[in-house]
């Protein structure tokens, strides 16, 4: 095993003096130190062996990285490990390289603060990322912390939670959290407050619907209006068969080949936030549907790819699972999917045309799996009655990938 050469330390707002005796150890026997100016200053490092992180983030990973062999610090706020610069460097690391130092995250602080159990909590960030994320978690009764990224972000989710019918929920401020100058601001979203915020914050939200706000749960087959779509969708009962046929589960790859509105990916992302999702759309019309989507409902992080399929599917990493929704009949699209998943992966494709029926029932008989027929039907009035009208029948075939 390497012998470990980098110290990952975790640093709060104590400073030097809340470091154990063994990350004090480490820092003084560091001959580079890295982390921002202010943890740099907070830990008392001198500056001949003080190293600024530079403004980019992967060029600070490389800079860690040319120390190699040479005892060397980083520096992290809290606990380096949670959202933070630990778990960036030890992706590149081998075993043993690394030894982690944490500090009480943010989050154990925050909920230490507000005494809520930290179990029963959903911990985001807003750094580097969309705040849209944060709306995939927003539920009736939920209890989100989020690390802010800057003295607006309190004001911009607000906004989000206003928009999305909870703006009876209470959101709380937590300022430079566990130092001299730490303060926490408890309002209601409908009744913010005109301070100013320090950016250094995390931000706590108990969240409150109001009673007419739609409910949109992470479970799949969110009502068909929750999309902006053209009609041509995958319904809400068909998608959510088609979700639990695709089986996502963390660290997991989708390929939705003719997304449409984006439905399936963006049902994907909600059920598993850990897994990760492509989606394949010609049409510019339908693009700017996903993308309107995708911000709607949480899933900004869905990547999307137009142009034409096979020649799009072109080095993408490899899926665990594919749906076709479009160009279901289309054979080079079905070989170049179907060659490119991983052994064991799922494929699921549904069909309502008589050509896209043959071609399944053909995929069928070559791979196996399962054929099957949904019949959905809707109320309607008939005359002053009432009756059932069904929908266009789905057949879907759902196979699995011999290893």
């Amino acid at each position: 095993m390497t012998a470990p050469w980098l110290s990952v330390i975790g640093i709060g707002l104590s400073g030097a003096e809340g470091l154990s005796a063994k990350a004090r150890g480490a820092l003084a026997s560091a001959k580079t130190v890295f982390g921002s100016k202010r943890q740099l200053e907070l830990a008392g490092v001198p500056a001949d062996r003080s190293s600024v992180w530079p403004t980019t983030f992967a060029k600070g990973l490389d800079a860690v990285l040319e120390t190699r062999g040479v005892p060397t610090a980083v520096l992290a706020t809290n606990d380096p490990m949670h959202f933070g610069v630990g778990a960036s460097l030890l992706k590149r690391l081998d075993a043993g390289e690394a030894v982690v130092h944490p500090q009480p995250s943010a989050f154990s602080l925050a909920a230490a603060r507000l005494g809520w159990p930290l179990v029963d909590i959903h911990c985001l960030s807003a750094h580097g990322r969309p705040l849209s994320t944060v709306l995939s978690h927003v539920q009736p009764g939920a209890r989100l912390l989020i690390l802010s990224e800057t003295d607006q972000t309190p004001r911009q989710l607000a906004n989000l939670l206003q928009a999305q019918g909870f703006g009876g929920s209470r959101l709380v401020v937590l300022e430079q959290i566990d130092g001299p100058d730490e303060r926490i601001v408890d309002m209601h979203v409908d009744t913010m407050s005109t301070v100013a915020f320090d950016p250094f914050a995390v931000i706590a939200v108990e969240c409150v619907a109001a009673t007419d706000t739609a409910l949109l749960p992470a479970l799949p087959g969110l009502p068909d209006d929750a999309f902006v779509h053209d009609g041509q969708l995958t319904k809400r009962e068909v998608r959510a068969v088609t979700i639990a046929a695709l089986a996502p589960h963390p660290g997991a790859v989708l390929w939705d080949v003719g997304a449409g509105c984006g439905s399936v990916a963006i049902e994907w992302l909600r059920a598993v936030p850990q897994a990760e999702a492509i989606a394949f759309e010609r049409d510019a019309a339908r693009l700017d549907m996903i993308h309107q989507n995708t911000e709607r409902l949480g899933t900004p992080r869905l990547q999307v790819v137009s142009g034409e399929v096979p020649a799009t599917l072109a080095d993408r990493p490899a899926p665990d699972a594919v749906f076709h929704g479009g160009a279901v009949a289309d054979p080079a699209v079905f070989e170049a999917c179907w060659s490119a998943l991983k052994p064991g992966g799922r494929v699921v494709a549904n069909a309502v045309t008589l050509e896209g029926e043959a071609a399944l029932i053909e995929r069928h008989e070559r791979f196996g799996g399962d054929l099957v027929r949904m019949d959905i039907s809707h109320v309607t009035d008939v005359g002053g009655f009432r009756g059932m009208r069904p929908r266009m029948a789905v057949m879907q075939w759902r196979a699995r990938k011999t290893p």
